[in-house]
């Protein structure tokens, strides 16, 4: 099992959050805006963005298991950050190249191969670094990948206009193409470079490099609290992943432009904010199960909200639920994860934890999503996915068993961790 309460070594608190700060502003400026980006200036229709914008989940099943595992068996976690962040870096200055859908495809495979397991292992080596079960250090490192992708998803829009201004080429109306939208991969690779140095100076500890023997994996197959929860993902991410990806296309559809949807994402920060600083007194409040929980209910009231109702005002309001469902899903379900698997799978688990939920339940959400579209309106995903996802929610209880931090700080005092060979 994971170590849990002993306090990390000097710094590492301070190179966490910046490795979370701009690994998540790196994203800030491309996930909010990539299916408008494909809906307007790539020309593509709404099944073709679904295709697209499940291409990620498709290659994530591919690509996250040998992430881990070369995470957890050289027990190189920080460096295979850096890689990742590396090839992140590269292959989003690849997105600005296509013209047509078949390149847009291909130029989002190719990316999905670093930043879909990106994520996933920074979360692990977080996890490793800090040891800490309670949640109360990880909110406060974490918060700070929601400060910096606040920042891109905000001053993005400002950046594209400036550049309108200095060309004085814009865009026509607020459901035209953007001039300077490419500017969004350029942002975004630079900043995900910038982790690179501060994931690298994370020292190395017996807890934080802890190796996996070979096929030591398959025993996560047979962690009934894991198991449990690759299926409670996958529901849940099948429900909102794909409302979610094509949210730029519903409030496009009710007549926002590029700033409309910068403003909702800095509405949906505004509560993820303090929700992700207080993270473990939330967990010693509900228990890991009981966050899950809160995520979920979030998120069924944001997209029913978002499905029914035609007021952009009313749906910004509901998109303050977004805080909610990042708190309990997205850092909730990793550190149940964490508290059910041994050290030296932490890598393998998270990766395992987004393939099945983020990877099959997000491309098989993307492309229903596109497709509901195409048949009913831009607003059928977010109806579908709301019931769905609130269904899922009230069924928690018999889905998820409940699991006790204390307790396994406690179990876990006398456990020593796999050490580096």
């Amino acid at each position: 099992m994971s170590l849990a309460g002993d306090a990390p070594a000097p710094g590492v608190a301070v190179n966490l959050s910046l490795v979370w700060f701009f690994a998540l502003g790196s994203l800030g400026c491309i996930f909010p805006f990539y299916s408008l980006f494909l809906a307007t200036e790539g020309g593509l229709s709404g099944a073709q963005v679904g295709v697209v914008m499940a291409v990620p989940a498709l290659v994530s099943i591919f690509c996250q298991g040998p992430w881990g595992q070369l995470a957890d068996r050289t027990g190189a976690r920080s460096r295979v950050v850096a890689l990742l962040a590396i090839g992140t870096a590269v292959t989003c200055l690849a997105l600005a190249l296509p013209t047509r859908f078949a390149g847009f495809v291909i130029a989002t495979a190719a990316m999905a191969i670093f930043s879909a397991a990106f994520i996933p292992n920074t979360m692990a080596l977080t996890l490793a670094q800090i040891h800490d079960a309670t949640g109360r250090l990880f909110g406060r490192i974490r918060v700070w990948g929601t400060i910096g992708f606040a920042i891109t998803v905000t001053s993005f829009p400002f950046l594209v206009a400036k550049w309108q201004e200095w060309t004085g080429v814009a865009a026509a109306g607020p459901t035209d193409p953007e001039p300077g939208f490419r500017l969004m991969f350029v942002i975004g690779a630079v900043t995900a470079a910038l982790t690179i140095p501060f994931a690298l100076a994370l020292p190395r500890t017996a807890i934080s490099h802890a190796r996996a023997e070979k096929g030591e994996w398959r025993t996560l197959l047979r962690n009934r609290n894991f198991v449990r929860l690759l299926v409670v993902t996958f529901l849940a991410y099948g429900c909102i992943q794909g409302p979610m990806a094509l949210f730029p296309i519903l409030i496009r559809s009710q007549g926002g432009g590029l700033e409309v949807v910068s403003e909702m994402w800095l509405l949906m920060i505004a509560l993820e904010l303090p929700l992700i600083f207080f993270f473990g007194k939330a967990v010693a409040w509900a228990g890991p199960r009981g966050v899950i929980a809160i995520g979920l209910l979030a998120s069924a009231v944001r997209w029913i909200v978002s499905g029914f109702v035609d007021d952009l005002t009313v749906v910004a309001a509901a998109q303050l639920l977004h805080g909610a469902a990042v708190f309990g899903l997205i850092l909730g379900a990793p550190l149940y994860v964490d508290l059910s698997v041994p050290a030296s799978l932490r890598s393998t688990a998270q990766g395992l934890l987004a393939m099945v939920g983020i990877a099959f339940g997000g491309m098989l959400s993307n492309l229903a999503a596109g497709t509901l579209i195409e048949v009913y309106g831009a607003t059928a995903p977010a109806r579908f996915g709301g019931i769905g996802i609130g269904v899922l929610a009230l069924s928690l209880p018999l889905l998820l068993p409940r699991i006790d931090p204390a307790a396994t700080v406690a179990n876990q005092k006398n456990a020593a961790p796999s050490s580096g060979r």
